[in-house]
């Protein structure tokens, strides 16, 4: 508290009167790229709280403040679903017109996108339901005729110029407007969620450019999906709409609840899996999550995914992006090749997560970084180049995951489903029996080992350009494609092999016993799982996403095998590794510190550094902390008895210095250079004639943590984790000796493990 001098004592010593019952403004706040006091933060809402308590016991009117106070996250969690939602709902139609607007136009109204242009149509036959007069292809507008190489042509050149075109404008308006939307969001929103200040990261601007450059992003073509950056959207929904109440706006712990929450709605909303995105924020995203963030974020969720379902962007009045409906149940022996998918999925995961860190390395320290344009142009016309050709990588990927889960059935159409020799023995179901592939089987089978290799190629170098790029359903498509083939393979096998031992109990000829859409689901999982290191979460979201509830053994074999064989490659995760790669102050609560070193051997200074900057409580002027602040970056400043003894007193940030210096100076009469500041409670008589003193007692953390020298370095780790702490003072005997902050552990980390310590970048 600030007090002002308005007249002086008889014996001449000035007379300190409080000045300010509101705190001075700024106070408490943090700078851009600083972490949060999670303790000062958690402390500031108690005390609101029971003020607020306190006043609800004396009047009507403080009683329904108390009542709203407390209904006011209930509501914002409200808002978040249905921003969210609506948002959501908007880049899936947008997404899917654009993405068909890439092959031809709807003539009865250009808005209208492939599939919904031949609902209007009255001519559309079920054996062609792709094919309808209304949808025309650029060759047919152009040419006159969709057949002939004359019209092959033109309509590959045209799906290259509009893919070149979204992509162009996507990277052009991320990097003119909002330079934070590009890449998937998460890893920074998780150290975001870890206590960190990264100013504009989930503002207004962002979520502008991020929505629109989300969808041409996705309609470009590039090998990414809009999933992962559905959760910044989500995110940016959440910490935009906590302006609207104080309790949020003026606390960061609070508005960090506000966000795990948000980023369970955007899963919620990327895949219609609400129950997947809460236990998603609480495995992957959340730092901190208490039992009240549960439930509200389990309530936001449910708001996100039924303000989607009203809005029915896919048209099939269905909440789940890859619904599948399989007729036969899964035997015992299917685990080995789930087992076997589980293996493919944990090393094609450590593959991409090298791969694509080397890259983006690379990216950061070469003049690729400083030509993004042309980087992601190149990129585009790469794919769009190879993708055409091949109908698996020229259709969008989310349409190719839907292909490969599908359970081949007696209506369908698909090159994938064209057996030879089909005879029907069951008129009870749809479903086909067990049967010899035929030629089309075949070429598919071609097409998809083509469109594996390029995809696992293609998304290493993709990921994290200067545009919105999700990872989930490029990894989901490797994973689809791989166990596709395999699935088709182990189909055959039964049906030439049917007396093998392995097949002889459960597979009699003519059953339909291996179904190969269930293979193409567990392949999915596994690599996802092996890019992400997800585990439960991962399934709930899996069974969820597919409908497929029986099938969760399955899918748990193969999350559990994926996670042990990555693991045991490496064991980050893509998020972890971009993290450390952007050098974030991340604490991450997986790792375990296992080294046997001390406090003191992190702690600062250490012996050849120059000795600690200290306040003193008592005989410091106004210059002397300003020159202390302007010759140190130091985020705050240990306050002692005197300089002798050492002894700690409290510990001030360096920021509620500043300005309450400032402020003093501005609205305190007579406050000079030579004015003492003062941390203690009671003011010393002062000199006649001295300058009126600052009482800065209020900005003063009287409980900042301490350990001693002695303590192990895997206790501090944990404290820092566990209560998020941004520094730790280290005593000795009672006397200060030094400090720890979160920089020097991540620092100490990383020399531990052989890594750049300098590689932390952000104070």
């Amino acid at each position: 508290m600030l007090y002002v001098l308005t007249n002086y004592e008889p014996n001449g010593v000035p007379k300190l009167m409080d000045l300010l019952d509101e705190p001075v403004p700024g106070v408490g706040t943090y700078e851009d790229f600083n972490t949060i006091d999670w303790v000062r933060e958690k402390s500031k809402d108690r005390d609101r709280h029971r003020e607020i308590a306190t006043k609800s016991k004396e009047s009507t009117l403080a009683l329904m403040k108390s009542i709203s106070d407390a209904f006011s996250g209930w509501l914002l969690m409200l808002l978040v679903g249905l921003m969210a939602g609506a948002l959501a709902g908007g880049i899936d139609i947008s997404a899917h017109w654009m993405t068909d607007l890439k092959e031809g136009v709807c003539l009865n109204g250009f808005w209208f996108n492939h599939e919904h242009c031949c609902w209007n149509s009255n001519e559309t036959t079920f054996q062609e339901r792709d094919k309808c007069p209304n949808w025309k292809s650029w060759a047919e507008l152009i040419v006159g005729t969709n057949d002939g190489p004359f019209a092959y042509i033109m309509n590959y050149v045209m799906y290259v110029c509009w893919a070149l075109l979204f992509s162009f404008l996507a990277v052009s308006l991320v990097r003119a407007f909002a330079p934070y939307a590009c890449g998937s969001g998460i890893p920074e929103i998780k150290t975001i969620l870890s206590g960190f200040i990264i100013r504009g990261y989930l503002g207004k601007w962002t979520l502008m450019i991020k929505t629109i450059t989300l969808v041409l992003a996705v309609s470009s073509g590039l090998s990414l999906g809009k999933e992962g950056p559905l959760v910044h959207v989500a995110c940016c929904c959440g910490n935009i709409l906590c302006h609207l109440f104080t309790k949020y706006r003026r606390n960061e712990a609070k508005r960090r609840e506000v966000l795990s929450a948000a980023a369970a709605v955007g899963v919620s909303v990327a895949f219609g899996a609400p129950i997947g995105g809460v236990l998603f924020s609480l495995e992957e995203v959340s730092y901190y999550f208490p039992l009240k963030t549960l439930w509200r974020s389990f309530f936001a969720a449910l708001v996100a995914a039924f303000t989607l379902r009203s809005i029915n962007p896919f048209g099939n009045s269905r909440l789940v992006l890859f619904y599948v409906e399989f007729h036969s149940p899964w035997h015992l022996l299917e685990l080995i090749p789930f087992v076997l998918l589980g293996i493919f999925g944990g090393i094609w995961g450590a593959f991409f997560i090298r791969a694509n860190i080397a890259w983006c390395r690379r990216r950061k320290t070469t003049w690729l970084g400083h030509y993004p344009v042309l980087e992601v142009l190149v990129v585009t016309a790469v794919t769009a180049l190879l993708a055409f050709p091949n109908s698996y990588t020229r259709m969008s990927t989310s349409e190719l995951i839907s292909e490969l889960f599908n359970d081949c059935g007696l209506l369908d159409s698909s090159q994938l489903c064209n057996y030879a020799n089909v005879s029907v023995t069951k008129s009870s179901s749809d479903a086909l029996p067990d049967r010899p592939a035929g030629q089309d089987v075949y070429t598919a089978m071609w097409q998809l080992s083509l469109a594996l290799v390029f995809k696992m190629l293609i998304t290493v170098v993709t990921f994290g350009m200067k545009v919105p790029s999700g990872l989930f359903i490029p990894s989901m498509a490797v994973g689809a494609i791989a166990g596709r083939l395999l699935g088709v393979g182990m189909e055959q096998l039964a049906y030439y092999h049917h007396d093998w031992v392995i097949f002889r109990g459960w597979c009699s000829p003519g059953a339909d016993c291996i179904t190969p859409g269930l293979y193409a689901m567990v392949g999915a999982t596994a690599c996802l799982g092996g890019v992400t290191r997800m585990t439960v979460s991962l399934v709930v979201i899996m069974f969820e996403l597919t409908g497929g509830l029986e099938y969760i053994v399955p899918l748990m074999a193969a999350t559990m095998t994926s996670k042990w064989v990555a693991d045991a490659l490496g064991r980050e995760g893509i998020y972890e590794a971009h993290i450390r790669l952007n050098g974030y102050p991340f604490l991450e609560p997986k790792e375990e510190f296992s080294h046997k070193t001390l406090a003191m051997d992190v702690m600062r200074p250490r012996r050849s550094d120059p000795p600690l900057s200290v306040i003193t409580q008592d005989g410091m002027s106004v210059e002397e902390v300003e020159s202390l602040i302007a010759e140190t970056s130091y985020s705050g400043f240990p306050v002692v008895v005197s300089h002798e003894s050492q002894r700690l007193v409290g510990f001030v940030q360096r920021r509620d210095l500043v300005i309450s210096i400032e402020n003093a100076r501005q609205r305190q009469e007579g406050v000079v250079s030579a004015s003492r500041i003062f941390f203690t409670e009671y003011t010393p008589p002062q000199p006649p004639n001295s300058p009126p003193p600052l009482k800065l007692r209020g900005i003063m953390d009287l409980s900042p943590f301490t350990v001693t020298d002695h303590t192990a370095m895997d206790i501090v780790v944990d404290i820092f984790r566990k209560l998020g702490l941004r520094q730790c003072l280290v005593t000795h005997n009672g006397r200060l000796l030094g400090i720890i902050t979160k920089k020097d552990i991540l620092k100490h980390m990383a020399q531990m493990a052989n890594r750049d310590p300098d590689s932390i970048l952000f104070n």
